[in-house]
């Protein structure tokens, strides 16, 4: 850590103690949509303690040069925030993580450049000529940081670029890119280790460190599938945090090694938790070789399916929701693309009135982040008590009279518990075929879901597909209803 970090005054680390405070409450908030606000709160709280204190404790640029840095991030950051459709959620958090890798290599690159102004040279030689060095710990910090920021940055931008449409999202797969990826960390780790040790530093290794950093982030997600994007954010998330708790050793700053400690190990328990809801092995996340090794992304374009199914219209389901006493609604991409939670919420709100028991069933995986439906049904006011977890609801579906399928294929997919072959194989799965009827909303029948393969669902005899557009079938049915 640098030399100065130890005359830290100690009102500058009680400050940082109580936004570590609110740092963990805020995560506290943040698990269960009910508190969700007031986690948000107190995030922002601790975040403003955390900048004012270190603007007023440290030596830096002038504060009108901090303060047009700062107007600059929140206009960015409150115009994204307006015109950001919830759909485009899940890319807009992987560029984030993206910028947060970034902003970790860049610092680093300045500590290095410039040892003496982050209080990093350690006197190996007294006298008329004395010597210094950057201190070998700071330099081990300087180069953790940089590499896992670079991994999260590369790492974080294929994750947007499949997101977003312009990669496509079936993996990519590179002959030997196990020995390709486990030869490049080893190199990462060489480099560090000869970077903390070797004196002069030769010119060309912390460059070096950094490219290759760059590859391998680049190379660990290209072979991951569309269908496991929700656990890739989450873990470059937890990249991202480690990077920043990396950079907090290197600036002294404790408040950003807290911070980054807290993202880190959270986004690496939540990873940890989607990988059991996928049937994932969470090592073999780290090391960017799980997804399927065949198969692709969503294909909308794909030729229709030539197998006999049972298709219906608006009135057809209002008909079969009117009669039902149990419906559960299973919200999924297709819903988020549509927009249609609004009216999906005017439609569970019309069955209450007239007696019908409504839940929703949400898939911890169900769209491209985690908890992604979860924040659209709150926008549209859902009751939170209505909302469950597939561990709570599974068991209801036997129960229910109609199961309400909106744009959610891969997870409600049954081929994923009797199909070795499919590439879902082994992710737990909604069990949506066990309800008396199925209603299934589903543009067309010519695309598969995101993990590129058939949901024998549509074929069963108790399903009814209802093929339009999500919003404008819920709209049709809400005036079925009426």
């Amino acid at each position: 850590m640098a030399a100065g970090a130890a005359a830290v005054p100690a009102w500058v680390l009680l400050a940082y103690l109580v936004a570590g405070v609110c740092f963990i409450l805020a995560l506290r908030g943040l698990s269960s949509p009910e508190s969700s606000r007031r986690g948000n709160m107190y995030g922002m709280g601790g975040m403003a303690i955390a900048v004012v204190t270190t603007l007023v404790s440290h030596e830096i640029a002038s504060l009108l040069e901090v303060g047009i840095a700062i107007g600059l991030g929140a206009l960015i950051g409150l115009t994204i925030a307006r015109r950001i459709a919830m759909t485009a959620m899940p890319q807009l958090v992987a560029a984030f993580h993206s910028l947060v890798g970034l902003a970790a290599v860049l610092v680093a690159a300045a500590a290095y450049a410039n040892p003496g102004a982050f209080d990093l040279l350690k006197e190996v030689a007294s006298g008329p000529m004395p010597r210094f060095i950057i201190d070998p710990i700071s330099r081990v910090e300087m180069g953790v940081g940089a590499a896992i920021g670079a991994v999260t940055f590369s790492g974080s931008v294929i994750a947007f670029a499949k997101l977003n449409g312009n990669m496509s999202g079936a993996p990519i797969l590179l002959p030997a890119r196990h020995v390709i990826n486990f030869g490049i960390l080893g190199a990462i780790l060489v480099i560090t280790a000869l970077f903390a040790m070797t004196d002069p530093i030769p010119g060309w290794m912390f460059p070096t460190l950094v490219a290759l950093a760059f590859l391998v982030g680049f190379l660990l997600i290209i072979p991951i599938g569309g269908a496991d994007m929700p656990v890739v954010v989450s873990m470059l998330n937890s990249y991202s945090g480690w990077a920043a708790a990396a950079m907090g050793f290197t600036l002294g700053n404790t408040a950003m090694i807290i911070t980054g400690a807290l993202v880190g190990s959270s986004g690496a328990i939540l990873s940890y938790i989607m990988c059991r809801a996928m049937n994932r092995s969470f090592i073999s996340v780290i090391a960017g070789g799980f997804g399927q090794d065949s198969g692709g992304g969503a294909s909308d374009g794909a030729p229709a399916i030539d197998r006999p199914y049972k298709a219906g219209s608006a009135d057809d389901a209002a008909f079969l929701l009117q009669q039902a006493d149990r419906v559960i609604i299973v919200p999924g991409y297709g819903m988020a693309v549509a927009q249609a939670q609004h009216a999906l919420k005017e439609m569970a709100d019309m069955l209450k009135e007239q007696g019908v028991e409504v839940k929703y069933a949400i898939h911890p995986v169900a769209g491209r982040m985690p908890g992604h439906m979860n924040v659209l049904l709150a926008e549209a006011n859902v009751p939170y008590d209505e909302v469950f977890e597939l561990e709570d609801i599974n068991s209801d579906f036997a129960q229910a009279d109609v199961a309400f399928v909106i744009g959610a294929n891969d997870v409600t997919n049954p081929s994923a518990k009797t199909d070795k072959t499919s590439p879902i194989y082994g992710m737990p799965v909604l069990d949506v075929d066990k309800a008396r009827t199925t209603l299934f909303i589903k543009r067309s029948m010519g695309g598969a879901g995101y993990a590129g393969v058939e949901n024998e669902l549509f074929f069963k005899d108790t399903t009814m597909m209802l093929l339009a557009d999500a919003k404008k079938m819920v709209e049709e049915i809400v005036k079925a209803l009426d």
